[in-house]
């Protein structure tokens, strides 16, 4: 697994999704659960468009007059290859451009495994498990992510994403952070 970096989410069930189980989502993807800011434009992000650490989040909301308030903090980590659904490889992946340094962080508890599109191959787009609420066919946690590595790799190459959003695939381990980073 390699590091990609953070994100503040807004987290919630949203009204009308009805997943048995799910008290609330942690995906990677922004359909679901909001980032904290539309950032992209700013340039702040690193090549997987995450933040190398959460200082400079918290400097690009008070640069944008922001509340972080009531949002948490995740830090992510994604296995080295993507998972092409249509000649059903796995395939490497790099970040859209070299400027990446993330900062681990101090304490994080894995919270469960998420799968993202990157269909445009930039920053991470859909979460299949809520977005598309496969979720409903799928057994997940409590926060609508896989409990295993292993059971996100079976449920990709078992053909489960076939007819989600458009691919390539990658398994990402979803981390909370303690506010203290």
């Amino acid at each position: 697994m390699r590091a990609i970096g953070y994100m503040y989410k807004r987290v919630e069930t949203p009204e009308g999704f009805d997943l048995p189980g799910i008290s609330d989502v942690y995906s990677l993807g922004a359909c679901v659960n909001d980032d904290f800011a539309d950032y992209i434009d700013f340039w702040k992000h690193n090549g997987y468009f995450l933040f190398d650490s959460p200082a400079v989040m918290r400097a690009l909301a008070d640069e944008l007059e922001i509340s972080l308030e009531g949002l948490r903090l995740f830090y992510y980590e994604a296995h080295d290859l993507q998972f092409d659904g249509d000649s059903r490889e796995w395939v490497p992946f790099g970040p859209f451009h070299d400027d990446v340094n993330v900062q681990p962080p101090a304490r994080a508890m894995l919270e469960g495994f998420d799968i993202t599109s990157f269909w445009a191959g930039a920053g991470p787009e859909c979460s299949p498990l809520s977005c598309n609420y496969l979720a409903r066919s799928i057994e997940t946690n409590k926060h609508c992510l896989l409990p295993t590595f292993e059971a996100a790799v079976d449920v990709l190459e078992s053909g489960a994403f076939k007819n989600a959003k458009p691919g390539p695939y990658r398994i990402v381990a979803v981390y909370s952070v303690a506010e203290t980073e």
